[in-house]
């Protein structure tokens, strides 16, 4: 599993900081998570094909967030993309994306599945749920959690004693399938260990600090979360409804999380150090995000 920081600025970009955007790469998929403009290029810098990205998650409708997404999906129409693409966002999603389907002339032999969010558990799959929950900023915002499903460890002596065959079954009770052995029925606790925890990571686009937040974040091996300011600006970060380096580290703290990620970072901080020591103060495992950071998650 990689986490790749694609943007990690504020409403401004800077020479060092791109609008924001996040990839996430797991369980055989590519996920972006917000898209500013100048996305596209970051990927290539990185050679991340925007053909392997399945969906895009939208925390809000600001333009900081979402205006690279015209440009990607152009490029997916050029490179002759047939796989549906699908969009997650706030309520107005479906109203944006149909504007972007304006920008310009071209051509998409590929459809766009929009999905208009609202708090809960929006993905379930089998190896892993995206969950979402609106948070505090001047518009609507989701803050999203993704957690791996690990199944327990598969314990072959014990499936040796009762007399399975290494094969189908062996996967089948893995899943959490019974089977047929001999005219009895095996069940999936009798070869399988104890339950093990998945990663869980969570991004909190932009917002102040909320308990949902918190609750939504409880025990994450990484929390993301914005930190537009430093500690002796929270004024202006409860002004405009962001957070402050102290902020994202209270967050952290309460949440227990393992690991704090500073990101969308005000071009006025030239030095990066400023908010990551503020952060530690209270999180010592708090790190300021760089553009083109690849995290390995295990």
């Amino acid at each position: 599993m990689e986490l790749i920081f694609l943007g990690t600025a504020s409403a401004i970009p800077s020479k060092f900081r791109n609008h924001s955007a996040i990839a996430l790469k797991a369980f055989g998929e590519v996920f972006l998570f917000d898209c500013g403009e100048g996305t596209q290029r970051q990927m290539v810098k990185l050679k991340l094909s925007p053909m392997k990205i399945n969906k895009i998650f939208i925390t809000h409708l600001h333009g900081d967030h979402i205006l690279g997404i015209p440009g990607i999906i152009q490029s997916l129409g050029f490179r002759g993309r047939t796989e549906n693409l699908k969009v997650y966002g706030p309520p107005g999603t479906s109203f944006v994306i149909n504007s972007m389907m304006n920008f310009g002339y071209f051509n998409l032999q590929f459809e766009i599945e929009v999905h208009e969010i609202k708090s809960g558990i929006i993905i379930d799959e089998e190896d892993y749920r995206i969950e979402c929950v609106k948070t505090n900023h001047s518009i609507p915002n989701y803050s999203y959690s993704i957690v791996e499903k690990k199944r327990p460890r598969f314990l072959k002596d014990k499936a040796v004693a009762l007399g399975i065959k290494p094969g189908p079954d062996y996967g089948k009770l893995h899943r959490g399938l019974n089977v047929e052995v001999n005219g009895r029925i095996i069940k999936p606790e009798q070869v399988l260990g104890k339950p093990r925890k998945g990663i869980k990571i969570v991004y909190s686009g932009d917002t102040s600090p909320t308990d949902g937040l918190i609750d939504l974040a409880k025990d994450a091996d990484i929390l993301i979360h914005e930190s537009t300011f430093q500690a002796d600006n929270a004024d202006k970060a409860k002004e405009t409804l962001h957070s402050t380096s102290y902020d994202a580290a209270t967050v952290a703290k309460k949440a227990k999380v393992k690991k704090l990620f500073l990101t969308h970072i005000s071009t006025r901080y030239k030095k990066s150090l400023e908010l990551e020591n503020s952060a530690r103060e209270i999180f010592k495992n708090s790190v300021v995000a760089e553009d083109l950071m690849v995290i390995k998650v295990k």
